[in-house]
């Protein structure tokens, strides 16, 4: 799925999953939903291919992992870098990627840049 079809949509909320174990901090997302100002829901995370995959579908549902911990799924308020653009809209999306597949997606608002990428296998989130 290209991504392009979010410019002009606003940002209305996130949603991440986490997986937490023990009394750890919450790590990075592992699945990052932007759902826009069409209720589209806009999934981004890392394939086991190391590659960013970007498509539409819903969040699901967290669940329980017993002695491996759970897995939490839900509302961000400032964990992300995405919390600071909620209500802008996007001005840009720009891919990065190889043979292989999709290495990285830039997605620019009117305040910044939140730049998706995939690190050792993990979704990796920063500003531009």
């Amino acid at each position: 799925m290209r991504p392009v079809y979010l410019v002009g949509r606003r940002l209305e909320r996130v949603i991440v999953s986490r997986h937490l174990h023990d009394a750890e901090a919450p790590p990075d997302p592992l699945d990052v939903w932007l759902i826009d100002s069409n209720e589209v829901a806009t999934h981004i995370t890392t394939g086991s291919d190391w590659c960013l995959i970007v498509e539409a579908s819903d969040p699901y549902e967290g669940y329980d992992m017993a002695e491996h911990g759970r897995i939490e799924v839900g509302p961000v308020s400032d964990e992300t870098p995405f919390a600071d653009h909620l209500g802008e809209t996007v001005l840009v999306v720009r891919e990065e990627g190889s043979d292989s597949g999709r290495l990285a997606l830039e997605i620019t608002f009117p305040s910044g840049r939140v730049r998706c990428e995939m690190r050792a296998g993990d979704l990796r989130l920063s500003t531009g």
